[in-house]
């Protein structure tokens, strides 16, 4: 084994089970120290990261279970194995609540305690392979506050990545509610001005009277009501990141302002006779096509090129209809937490039903949509009946009747109760449609009763 074997520590009170202890673990190629006393052991964990502790349960000084506690709280991922020649089956299985991974009795046959302890190293390599697999999916799957591992949302994550070890300028594209403030703030925490301000301004939420001042600031006695000097939003961020959202709304006169502060990191406030240097890193975010509105005169070509150094295209959710299921998990699980609720998932049903709906408010509609349905929720699981999307279900539902039904699809896999729902939907909008809507009609070409389909009506949302 080379310098990176296996570490092993081990607790006997006897000198010569210690001694063919080590000398055994030592002719296998591992690490070990050797410690007489459980207190020496207390010690020794506090001190050290073993991979594997073998500890006799009846030490001289306290139990090997309190070894084992001491072990298990300075380093969980420790292999524990028990041995003792004493120990009962209630010792053993106490044991092994507290976290050992095996009990072996003395005497030991030396073969089957090696493999043990081979078997034990080797599931704790797995398992750190595991969480190590894990923690990177996660890392992908949320990147900051950013949530999704489609390959759209990965190239954005490189991107992302790429794009803050500069100091270019980077402008965001994408509809409303796509996320792109926070793909912004996600520029600026992998940069070198994570320490700084973030400031981030709506120039659509802003009077053009106003935008002026609250771009660059004013001196006291520059306009009515000015009593006081006020720096602008681009001195707060001074060495950080400013953030201009929406910015196709800009007047073309602002326009000509924000090129010169773009260009040349230069201010003057409002009123102001002298200029102020200012160092900053530009993102400006748009839900406009800004080449089209170039063309049409509404936007100007040099501040254009100026702020979209580097593009990131931020696509629709209904394009990354992969991320769905974690966005909506994501949101159900923050929503819960935020009122108290225990409620841990999704139906299936739910899920099938807002994988068929577009969301063209996008994610912040799916987000809005979770809130709501966990507000509503009486259960611990998201039903069809807590979603907001009543209108959306109805015209959902009455695709159905589009629907061709394979039992070929078994093979790959196939949600049944919602298949089922489906059919029962189309047979129950047939019916009613037969029935110009006479509900007892309905129920007697379907063979069954009134209150049956009264009650599979209200279930499916068709009342």
């Amino acid at each position: 084994m080379t310098d990176a074997a296996p570490y092993i520590l081990i607790v006997d009170d006897e000198l010569s089970m210690r001694e063919l202890l080590e000398y055994m673990l030592k002719r296998e190629g591992y690490r070990v120290d050797c410690a007489e006393s459980g207190r020496r052991a207390e010690t020794l964990v506090g001190q050290n990261s073993y991979d594997l502790l073998l500890c006799d349960i009846r030490l001289g000084d306290i139990s090997g279970l309190d070894v084992l506690r001491a072990c298990k709280k300075h380093h969980p991922d420790t292999v524990v194995i028990m041995i003792s020649a004493y120990a009962s089956t209630e010792i053993a299985v106490e044991a092994m609540n507290e976290g050992a991974y095996d009990y072996v009795p003395k005497p030991f046959n030396k073969d089957e305690l090696l493999e043990t302890l081979a078997k034990a190293l080797k599931l704790r390599t797995i398992e750190q392979e595991k969480q190590s697999l894990d923690g990177e999916l996660k890392r992908s799957l949320n990147f900051g506050m950013l949530v999704g591992n489609s390959p759209a949302m990965q190239y954005i994550y490189k991107m992302i990545r790429q794009v803050a070890r500069t100091k270019t300028n980077v402008l965001i594209t994408g509809e409303s509610g796509t996320g792109k403030e926070l793909i912004a703030r996600a520029i600026h925490t992998e940069s070198e001005r994570r320490s700084q301000p973030f400031v981030a301004i709506n120039c659509g939420g802003i009077p053009e009277t106003l935008m002026e001042s609250e771009l660059f600031g004013h001196k006291r006695g520059s306009f009515t009501g000015a009593v006081q000097d006020k720096p602008g939003l681009f001195q707060e961020a001074h060495r950080g990141t400013i953030f201009l959202d929406e910015i196709g709304e800009l007047s073309l006169p602002i326009q000509v302002k924000l090129l010169r502060a773009v260009q040349e990191k230069i201010v003057r406030p409002v009123g102001g006779t002298e200029d102020m240097a200012v160092d900053i890193r530009i993102v400006s975010a748009t839900n406009k096509s800004l080449e089209k509105e170039v063309i049409a005169g509404k936007f100007r070509e040099d501040l254009f090129y100026r702020l979209n150094v580097i593009e990131i295209k931020v696509p629709a959710l209904r394009d990354r209809k992969a991320d769905l299921k974690p966005l909506a998990q994501h949101f159900l699980e923050k929503y819960a937490r935020e009122m108290g609720k225990e409620i841990s998932k999704l139906s299936s049903y739910a899920l099938d039903m807002m994988l068929k709906y577009d969301f063209p408010g996008n994610v912040r509609e799916l987000e809005n949509l979770l809130e709501r349905s966990v507000a509503l929720s009486t259960t611990n699981i998201i039903l069809p009946d807590s979603l907001a999307l009543s209108v959306h279900k109805r015209r959902w539902i009455e695709g159905v009747k589009d629907r061709r039904f394979d039992v070929d699809e078994v093979s790959k896999g196939v949600a049944l109760d919602s298949i089922l729902e489906e059919i029962e939907a189309a047979y129950l909008r047939k019916a009613l449609d037969c029935s110009n809507g006479n509900k007892n009609r309905a129920a007697e070409l379907l063979g069954i009763s009134f209150r049956s389909l009264r009650y599979r009506l209200e279930k499916l949302n068709l009342e």
